[in-house]
């Protein structure tokens, strides 16, 4: 099916399908699942992706077509990276960031450890917020973003074929 599709309408489904991922994690954030800040970060890859879609749907210059899916790829691929790391992360397979992870208290004076609950971070990146089957968010997101990239990718070359 993707292969009878435009450069034009791939852009669109790769972009549109960034969209419903930021939306669902918006709506799962309405619903009181709080991002942490790797959540977050795994955004934004997804928001500039989603309006690389919609500009080259609405901007018909050529190249536009064929410079923009690689940037489109290239977010994906980061944004795969990235959820991959959050995932080990949550699964204790990788430290994660200072910023939103707990840090071991064995040694520790009572006034640095006082000082570490003060300022530990109230969603942490190591714990998972939500799961379904064992599958959480950012599993769900190593899919959808290596799936986007897929998308990209192929757009990328079909435009570079079209010249």
């Amino acid at each position: 099916m993707l292969v009878s599709l435009s450069t034009r309408a791939l852009s669109a489904l790769a972009g549109f399908g960034s969209a419903a991922v930021l939306i669902a994690a918006l709506g799962f954030q309405f619903a009181g699942v709080a991002p942490c800040d790797l959540c977050i970060s795994q955004r934004w890859p997804h928001l500039f992706a989603a309006l690389l879609g919609a500009l080259i749907v609405a901007v018909p210059k050529a190249v536009v077509r064929r410079t923009a899916p690689l940037i489109g790829a290239a977010l994906m691929i980061w944004n795969t990276g990235l959820a991959l790391y959050h995932s080990g992360v949550e699964r204790g397979i990788f430290e994660g960031p200072d910023s939103c992870t707990s840090n071991g208290v064995a040694g520790m004076e009572a006034s640095a450890l006082l000082a570490q609950i003060r300022n530990a971070p109230l969603i942490r990146c190591d714990e998972i917020a939500w799961d379904l089957f064992g599958v959480t968010m950012p599993n769900l997101n190593v899919v959808a973003s290596a799936v986007f990239a897929a998308i990209w990718i192929y757009t990328a070359l079909r435009a570079r074929r079209a010249g």
